[in-house]
């Protein structure tokens, strides 16, 4: 530093910055898997533990794995908040729903109801609304265990899968998350299997007023309306009258039919995958409804959809266990290889081809549930997880396209042509792209009774849509293509009156304007508009001052904290990108960014990031990607580096020019 403190003054060399970004691709070599992969934990919150906790009561596992209960319940008492609830996120306020799983497993297992932790846990829960204010996914866990009756849970009839592509309301126009959680969740509420506990455990305190509870707070789900939520309110009534009488008289003309339809549904999407969509909700649902349906734990899908649940335990170094949400291994890879190749150098070469053969490895080869509204053309790209072959998905699949373009190997050519065909197909009609599907952004859907979970659906957003025209630029498509036309359309209507945009998958505004910036400057847009500029123009607005950037989870709930939090490396280093892509290299805020990110770079070459900076669903479910930390600053710096070197020569030619 100089006697200012600044380190890289006004007209500086770039061997400071040099040397950062060389300790932190040491320090990402180092954490490759001997296979060529990458893949970092991905921290969610306690619901998971809470889930995982309850299956195994529920299925009678418990005494069996009374040692792994207890290393999952240390973990558990510990995440409990200063209020006495349990939060989606570290600092952020108790959650009903969350809070109520975890006080009736602490219960469940024993803890004594008038401990301190228990008395403040269902002080909170009170206050928030009890049992009644939580979602459709928490009561029917309840349900399971006798907690509340099934009359109170919303209906989720098997006969859902029946119904054809062209009606309204039928699985392919739930996102495809809903789609696995929903199916197996079907033939779980036709069964309405039940546990009982003792009554110690019972939850009776935890049935308050909402009325009557101080601190209840309805979740607002986007797109929905009071007329029809009253009209599906209704029909849910009508179908658990509807159930009730016919399993009366034992007339369900369709229902053995509906339930064999789901199961064949189910074991054919766990072949080729990580479990039923590769993910912890549908995961567990399938085990419960296996288990409903008399599936001998021994049946080959049961098992290998128990080895997946196994699959997701963290053992940390304090003798606890923590569960995550999936595996994000092709994530990961993908841009780790892009930061290193960024980054440049001799020693990141060997590293690079071994990820990229890994890659390569697991292109996606048969249709999915994509396929129902796409045609003519061949499956291909990439999922997120080690194995989830019908859930390929656009945000993995252009990384993945980025990183093998930027690694420069021949052999990815063929998978490069199909992936870009793919991509280009699931374009929606509004200009955008969603993550999963195309054109999934029927609205209608976010009011039926067991949507409270903010994530019935999976509409185009900003954020992929940028990352896609990035990915296309890297690829030589121009502005002139009528794909990148109506994207760029898409992206300008969505912008906010401030000149951000909101970001669906990151947290959250600085996510969503970086990645515009980025995805207009790679594929040519003018980025000297006016319209552009006032991008980069907010998130000078909004660096902190030590001249990082960070944004709190909590505007997601409050857009008042927009661009607003501690700093964070990942958010930082987003933020840096933007800037550059904006050509202000060269300007305070971007050096002040690389200050930032230099002087806090530990001496192992990586980056401390507390903050959880991943998106899971907005409001509902958020994430820690625990690499983020380490390849976004190393892509950040050599964007910026390479920016500035860039500058200094177009400088000499313009002086050599002018002096001739």
């Amino acid at each position: 530093m100089n006697e200012n403190g600044s380190v890289l003054p006004e007209g500086a060399d770039l061997r400071l910055p040099d040397m950062v970004i060389a300790r932190a691709a040491e320090a990402l070599i180092a954490l490759q898997n001997h296979d060529g992969h990458w893949v970092g934990e991905l921290e969610g919150d306690t619901i998971l533990s809470s889930e995982y906790i309850l299956l195994h009561y529920f299925l009678g596992w418990h005494e069996r794995d009374a040692d792994e209960m207890e290393r999952c319940l240390a973990f558990l008492r510990r995440q409990q908040n200063e209020e006495g609830g349990f939060s989606l996120y570290p600092g952020g306020p108790s959650d009903i729903s969350a809070s109520v799983k975890a006080y009736f497993v602490l219960k469940l297992f024993g803890d004594d109801p008038q401990a301190p932790h228990m008395v403040k846990a269902r002080g909170k829960i009170q206050r928030l609304g009890g049992i009644d204010a939580c979602n459709t996914f928490t009561k029917i866990y309840l349900a399971l265990f006798g907690q509340v009756s099934w009359r109170e849970c919303p209906a989720v009839p098997p006969e859902l899968i029946l119904f054809p592509r062209w009606f309204p309301f039928n699985i392919y126009e739930m996102s495809s998350w809903s789609r696995t959680i929903v199916i197996p969740l079907s033939i779980i509420w036709s069964q309405k299997p039940l546990r009982k506990v003792p009554d110690h455990a019972r939850l009776d305190e935890l049935k308050v007023s909402l009325e009557t509870a101080p601190e209840y707070q309805p979740l607002e789900v986007e797109g929905t309306s009071k007329t029809w939520q009253l009209v599906f309110t209704s029909i849910d009534k009508a179908a658990k009258l509807t159930e009730s009488l016919t399993g009366r008289l034992k007339i369900r003309p369709l229902r053995n039919l509906a339930i064999r339809r789901a199961l064949d549904w189910m074991k054919e999407r766990f072949e080729d995958s990580d479990g039923l969509g590769g993910i912890f909700p549908p995961i567990i649902n399938s085990l419960i409804a296996f288990h409903a349906l008399g599936v001998p734990e021994d049946d080959h899908h049961f098992e290998m959809t128990r080895k997946a649940m196994k699959g997701l335990r963290v053992f940390t170094d304090d003798e606890q266990i923590r569960i995550q949400p999936c595996h994000s291994p092709v994530w990961d890879t993908g841009l780790a290889v892009n930061a290193l190749a960024l980054a440049g150098g001799d020693s990141v070469k060997e590293p690079v081809r071994q990820a990229v053969r890994w890659l390569l490895d697991r292109e996606v080869k048969k249709p999915g549930d994509w396929a129902n509204k796409v045609n003519g053309v061949e499956p291909a790209g990439w999922y997120f997880e080690y194995a989830n072959e019908y859930y390929p998905d656009i945000d993995d699949t252009i990384m993945v396209m980025m990183a093998l373009e930027r690694a420069g190997f021949p052999e990815a050519q063929p998978a490069l042509e199909r992936a870009m065909k793919w991509v280009r197909a699931m374009q929606s009609k509004d200009g955008g792209w969603a993550a999963f599907d195309r054109d999934n952004n029927r609205y209608l859907l976010t009011n039926v009774p067991f949507a409270d979970h903010n994530a019935m659906l999976d509409p185009p957003t900003a954020d992929i849509t940028a990352r896609t025209l990035e990915m296309m630029g890297l690829f030589g498509v121009g502005l002139d293509d009528a794909q990148v036309q109506a994207a760029i359309r898409f992206i300008k209507n969505d912008q906010g009156a401030e000149g951000c945009w909101y970001g669906r998958w990151g947290v959250n505004y600085i996510y969503g304007t970086w990645q515009v910036l980025r995805g207009l400057k790679e594929i040519g847009q003018d980025m000297g508009e006016r319209w552009v500029q006032r991008g980069a123009d907010w998130l000078e607005s909004v660096q902190n001052p030590d001249g990082g950037f960070g944004e709190s989870i909590a505007s997601y709930d409050d857009p008042t904290l927009k661009g607003k939090g501690p700093s964070t490396p990942s958010q930082t280093a987003w933020a840096l990108m933007g800037l550059v892509a904006a050509g202000r290299e060269r300007d305070a805020a971007a050096r002040r960014a690389v200050e930032y990110l230099t002087s806090t770079q530990l001496g192992d070459g990586t980056w401390e990031e507390e903050y959880w900076t991943g998106t899971g669903f907005p409001k509902v479910f958020y994430l820690r990607y625990h690499l983020y930390r380490l390849y976004f600053p190393i892509a950040a710096l050599a964007l910026w580096r390479d920016a500035l070197r860039s500058a200094e020569v177009d400088d000499a030619r313009i002086s050599e020019q002018a002096a001739s």
